[in-house]
């Protein structure tokens, strides 16, 4: 007997890539870079017979359970789960016990596009721009005088596959005093944000603009930038000042959304956002007829869900424009969570917070538990016997198709 393993979503990203992603390659291959075309290719191979694999057989009752290889790339909707659970169990020995505030500083459109042909350059932008502005306006003793504890998970996608960049922000509702500069008082203490407030958003939005658009003349001044297609008059330096200006008057968008609450609340936030991929296999309704149809929600008629239906082409246009750059980095750390000196500030922190709140009802400043669920030990789910026979499939060079036996 064979076991079909847990039950699998009706449709899959990788069966759109199996059964369309080489009339799209022949289409688009040549604007594609090797980081997106390998996406494709190990979506496509995962936890099938190409990636090889293993049969476990019961040496009591005959069971058998087939399970192929996993890709392990980062842009698969299958393979986050492992990489979250160990980086969730790392991440919660950083936690305070304080509310933790979320904010979200995004791209206008016009930047955007700039962004698909320099990803690397401007997200690394985004990152910059982001941290210092919530560290800088953090400092200002009319504000907090405080350098907070901060961590930034990028996005570049909407509900509907769009281009959208953007970063979310854990921030903690408060931290260690320091001057106008964000250097450290001699002897610093704890200071707390007002109960339900973070910091002005119009105040983070207005300097978030000027830091971006500062470090983006930068990068033009220093020719880092290519301008393919429609943007090639934006090479010329007098052009790009004056596609500049605008953006200056314009609103961006940055928005703080109400505090987590204590740590187990940001463990779950974390635990959704952090491995996120452009669109989960849960989301997809049908493949037919050369088209995708998935579920989304219309943000503009207050998170309404809705279905979308793209032909295949495009569906997978807009998936791998959210394919990353090759070893770049969309979770970093900055103010007390950055990876220097990380160590003795969180123990200062959480000292300073113990001694704050002795006497009161408030939580001490412990690390906040984390159940941790033991390994299971492997066994035939037939007869629950341990005595499994594990034999190791080799690498299938078949075309691919979606197997039927896997776990």
């Amino acid at each position: 007997m064979t076991n079909a393993g847990p039950e699998r979503p009706a449709l899959e990203v990788a069966e759109v890539i199996r059964e369309h992603g080489a009339a799209f390659l022949t289409r688009h291959g040549g604007w594609l870079t090797g980081v997106q075309q390998k996406a494709l290719r190990d979506l496509a191979r995962c936890r099938t017979a190409a990636l090889g694999g293993h049969v476990e057989r019961c040496a009591d009752c005959a069971y058998e359970r087939i399970s192929y290889n996993s890709c392990r790339n980062r842009h698969c909707p299958k393979c986050q789960a492992q990489a979250r659970a160990r980086w969730l169990d790392r991440q919660a020995q950083n936690l305070l016990p304080v509310d933790y505030y979320h904010v979200v500083f995004t791209l206008p459109k016009e930047v955007a596009e700039l962004a698909l042909a320099n990803p690397a350059v401007m997200y690394d932008l985004l990152f910059q721009a982001a941290s210092s502005t919530l560290r800088e306006v953090a400092a200002n003793p009319k504000r907090l005088g405080a350098l907070p504890g901060v961590l930034l998970v990028l996005h570049t996608w909407g509900q509907n596959l769009h281009h959208h960049p953007h970063v979310h922000g854990v921030v903690t509702g408060g931290g260690l005093s320091c001057d106008a500069q964000g250097a450290l008082d001699e002897s610093p203490r704890w200071v707390a944000c007002r109960p339900g407030f973070f910091l002005p958003v119009r105040v983070l939005s207005r300097v978030f603009r000027g830091k971006y658009l500062d470090l983006l003349r930068r990068q033009h001044d220093r020719g880092e930038l290519v301008f393919p297609g429609r943007l090639v008059p934006l090479a010329d330096a007098t052009t790009f000042v004056r596609w500049l200006s605008p953006l200056y008057a314009k609103d961006w968008v940055v928005y703080a959304k109400r505090p987590f609450g204590g740590p187990k609340q940001v463990l779950k936030y974390l635990a959704r956002y952090t491995h996120r991929v452009a669109i989960s296999n849960r989301r997809l309704v049908k493949l037919e007829e050369g088209k995708v149809t998935f579920r989304y929600k219309d943000y503009a008629e207050k998170q309404r869900p809705k279905c979308l239906t793209l032909t295949a082409e495009e569906f997978l246009r807009r998936f791998v424009q959210h394919v990353l750059p090759k070893h770049f980095m969309k979770i970093r750390h900055y103010g007390l969570l950055a990876n220097r000196g990380r160590e003795p500030l969180l123990t200062l922190c959480r000292r300073l917070l113990f001694a704050a709140t002795v006497g009161n009802a408030l939580p001490d400043a412990r690390t906040p538990e984390v159940v941790i669920e033991p390994a299971r030990v492997r066994c035939c789910p037939e007869c629950g016997s341990h005595r499994l026979i594990v034999r190791e499939l080799p690498r299938h060079s078949q075309p691919i198709v979606r197997p039927s036996d896997t776990s």
